[in-house]
């Protein structure tokens, strides 16, 4: 259900987080320090907040939100976002054969930087996934991490989009 940004401006602490909590994959404890930070603008304002919120975690704290992501194309269990957002790239029909490279993909990146390869699926197709998985297996850890960052702040201004009106 959409929020109207002036209802969440008004919202007390425990509200808005129940609103926007999923924002970020399984880490509402963004949500909840951005609260502090009201009234917002705009969405583009929440959303720089909740960005500056990540880049003042610990890196500790940073990984275990990359790390809170779910595998692309997996038939785990998933957070309700992440599954529409797969399904609009096509990842919840994929062939036997493409099912088994997306796992081979996912297996090599995990084993290579220790957490999940995140990309924004939203700004992707089935084709230009598997492209920038080779890409990126190419980086350092250092280098990905970021990127993994990067794309987590894409996926939560997507998700932010259609949360608030």
């Amino acid at each position: 259900m959409p929020y109207p940004l002036s209802e969440l401006n008004q919202m007390h602490q425990t509200a808005f987080v129940q609103a926007l909590g999923a924002i970020f994959e399984d880490t509402p404890a963004i949500a909840e320090a951005t609260w502090q930070s009201r009234p917002f603008l705009d969405v583009q304002h929440l959303h720089q907040q909740m960005v500056a919120v990540v880049q003042a975690m610990a890196p500790a704290d940073q990984l275990a939100l990359i790390c809170a992501h779910p595998d692309l194309g997996s038939k785990a269990k998933m957070a309700d976002a992440s599954v529409q957002e797969q399904a609009g790239a096509g990842l919840d029909r994929l062939s036997p054969a493409e099912y088994e490279r997306f796992h081979q993909l996912n297996q090599q990146y995990r084993e290579t930087f220790g957490f999940p390869f995140i990309v924004a699926v939203k700004n992707h197709t089935k084709s230009s996934i598997l492209a920038a998985f080779e890409q990126r297996l190419q980086h350092d850890r250092a280098t990905e991490q970021q990127q993994a960052l990067s794309e987590i702040t894409q996926i939560a201004w997507f998700r932010l989009v259609d949360q608030v009106t």
